[in-house]
C-alpha cells in the first residue's frame, strides 16, 4: 500500500530536521530552525506532529535508526563472533568521519541533554543503549556457544566496558576536536576483542 501525502510530509520533516536535532540539540533547536530546513510553515509541522516534542522523538528515533542499520549490515557480512564485535571499533574508528554522523553519536548527545530535563526524550535514549547492550551480549553469548570465545568471559561486565569506552571516546574526540582519542581507544578495545578467541 503507497504512503499517504501525510505519511510522506512527516516522513519527509523527520529525515530533514533530524540532523538539526542531533547538532543542536532539544532545547537548541527552535521551530524557526525546523521551518527553515523543511521548507514548510510552522502550522504545517504542527500538522503533522502535535508539538516540537513530537519532532525530536521521531528525529531521534530516526538517527538512531540509521546506526543500528548501518553497523547491522557490517555485522551480518561478518561470519564469527570476534568478527562482528571488531565491527565496532572499525565504525566508531572512523565514526565522525560518516557523514551522517558528523555531528556525533545521538544516544550520546541526547543522554548529556536529557537525563534531568526531558524525560520522553531519556526513555528514548535508555530503550536504545538497552538494545545495543543486548545486542553486544548476544554477539558474545553466541562466540562462547560457538567455542570462539572463551566460557569464563564475564558478558555484561565486558559489554559495559566496550559501550563505555565507546561513547567515552567520541565524547572526548567531539570535544577536542581530534580523531586521535577515538584511533587509540579503538586499537585499545580491538585487542580485548581479540583477547577474547580461545
Amino acid at each position: 500500500m503507497a504512503d499517504s501525502k501525510a505519511d510522506r510530509t512527516r516522513k519527509f520533516i523527520i529525515e530533514t530536521t533530524a540532523p538539526i536535532f542531533n547538532t543542536k540539540g532539544y532545547s537548541g533547536t527552535s521551530i524557526n530552525d525546523l521551518t527553515q530546513a523543511t521548507g514548510l510553515t510552522k502550522g504545517s509541522i504542527y500538522g503533522n506532529f502535535e508539538s516540537k516534542d513530537d519532532v525530536a522523538l521521531a528525529a531521534f528515533d530516526h538517527n538512531f535508526g540509521k546506526i543500528v542499520s548501518f553497523i547491522r549490515q557490517k555485522i551480518e557480512a561478518r561470519e564469527n563472533a570476534i568478527g562482528k564485535l571488531l565491527v565496532y571499533t572499525e565504525v566508531y574508528r572512523d565514526f565522525l568521519d560518516i557523514p551522517f554522523l558528523e555531528a556525533g553519536c545521538p544516544v550520546l548527545n541526547t543522554s548529556t541533554e536529557a537525563d534531568d530535563t526531558h524525560p520522553e526524550l531519556r526513555k528514548k535514549v535508555v530503550a536504545a543503549l538497552h538494545l545495543w547492550k543486548t545486542s553486544i551480549e548476544r554477539l558474545l553469548q553466541m562466540g562462547i556457544a560457538n567455542q570462539e570465545i572463551k566460557a569464563d568471559t564475564h558478558v555484561t561486565e565486558f559489554t559495559s566496558v566496550m559501550m563505555c569506552l565507546i561513547e567515552g571516546a567520541v565524547m572526548q574526540s567531539k570535544a577536542y576536536g581530534t580523531r586521535d582519542i577515538l584511533h587509540t581507544t579503538m586499537d585499545y578495545l580491538q585487542q580485548m576483542i581479540i583477547n577474547l578467541k580461545t
